[in-house]
């Protein structure tokens, strides 16, 4: 996609959804970070429904600690792969006490380190706690780059690489989020509704909807 195609697709992204939010409840950077671990392979309405109670109780890693591997369970019970995603969090909770101070790292470096946190994960902490221009491609924004023309890669890494590139350093603050929010409501995989969509003149893709 041209420059200046790619400058109007962030620019309609924005005018429909000038501050766009993710759709993760959270209260804090570390509250962000226990979402996004639970929300792996799991939709963001069902982490929600789990955390509302656990984020009532917990709001640090001490805190986390001091519930314990049970009581979490009792919280996350309903969300899919619960105990692998029980024990990541315990451990990386006991790992923030022990070596961050209880503080919630601000690099990927740090972050990928912990238990349960990829490189996925971190871009969106760093992104959404942090304010900092970084893209975590899910299947939704892997879609978009490839069907779209916006940029296309075989792999997540290649598909990040090219919008960290592509995208104007004005609208990569909320990139993450826009393109997230429009694949998961217009540009979706099985229909996408491009007769609605804000960029469908933009967009390569062939089978477009009616």
């Amino acid at each position: 996609m041209k420059p200046e195609k790619v400058e109007s697709f962030f620019a309609r992204l924005k005018k429909q959804n000038p501050e766009p939010q993710g759709e993760l409840e959270y209260t804090n950077p570390y509250t962000l970070l226990v979402a996004v671990v639970l929300s792996a392979q799991a939709t963001d309405t069902g982490v929600n429904k789990a955390t509302r109670a656990l984020f009532k109780i917990v709001k640090t890693p001490q805190d986390m600690l001091k519930l314990g591997a049970a009581g979490l369970t009792e919280h996350i019970k309903t969300i899919g792969l619960y105990k692998n995603k029980g024990k990541f969090i315990m451990e990386l909770s006991r790992l923030l006490v022990e070596h961050h101070g209880g503080q919630v790292p601000k690099t990927r470096e740090e972050l990928v380190r912990l238990p349960g946190v990829g490189r996925k994960t971190a871009n969106v902490v760093l992104n959404i706690a942090f304010g900092q221009p970084t893209i975590a491609v899910d299947t939704h924004i892997f879609r978009i780059g490839n069907r779209t023309g916006l940029a296309p890669g075989k792999t997540p890494e290649q598909v990040e690489e090219k919008l960290l590139k592509v995208v104007p350093e004005k609208y990569l603050r909320h990139a993450h989020t826009w393109l997230i929010l429009h694949g998961r409501y217009t540009c979706k995989a099985r229909k996408p509704e491009c007769a609605k969509c804000v960029v469908n003149d933009l967009c390569a893709f062939r089978d477009k909807t009616a």
